[in-house]
């Protein structure tokens, strides 16, 4: 559930949102961020189970969408399955839960599928995490520095 009073903090959260320069687009059944195109895609709204469930969809999706090159130039032409997908997917998920955290979304683990893929990485490299944080909150500034009106507030 959206933390305080639901109207307004819906309204903070669409009005936040809205400040971010991220093209998206709604449509058909999958989310995700294509550097190629540069935009960001998600399905209708009314398919999600809930208002949290899109927004903190959408702020993984953005938070991938900081890493093109013509922004934080993040490495994002890795193929599905792999270590630095999972470790991109790790970045986007913490980036996401820090934003959700902030904006007082109560967003759900969007994608427990990767949880294999993140273990392994923690267990390979004992600083994964410290790396993949230290993005994320790269990646969430970057998305902050359109409005921070609407989280201090």
């Amino acid at each position: 559930m959206i933390a305080g009073n639901e109207r307004t903090n819906q309204e903070k959260v669409k009005q936040f949102l809205e400040s971010i320069p991220a093209v998206t687009k709604h449509s058909g059944s999958r989310a995700f961020y294509t550097p190629i195109g540069d935009y960001i895609n998600l399905p209708p709204k009314d398919t999600f189970r809930s208002m949290e469930d899109y927004y903190s969809t959408r702020l993984h999706e953005t938070t991938h969408w900081t890493g093109h090159e013509s922004r934080l130039k993040r490495d994002l032409a890795n193929k599905f399955g792999t270590e630095n997908y999972a470790f991109e997917e790790l970045v986007a998920e913490l980036g996401s839960a820090f934003l959700c955290s902030m904006l007082g979304v109560e967003g759900n683990l969007q994608h427990t599928e990767y949880i294999a893929n993140w273990s392994e990485i923690l267990k390979n490299d004992s600083r994964a995490i410290f790396k993949a944080s230290s993005l994320a909150q790269k990646a969430a500034d970057y998305i902050l520095s359109f409005n921070t009106n609407t989280v201090n507030s």
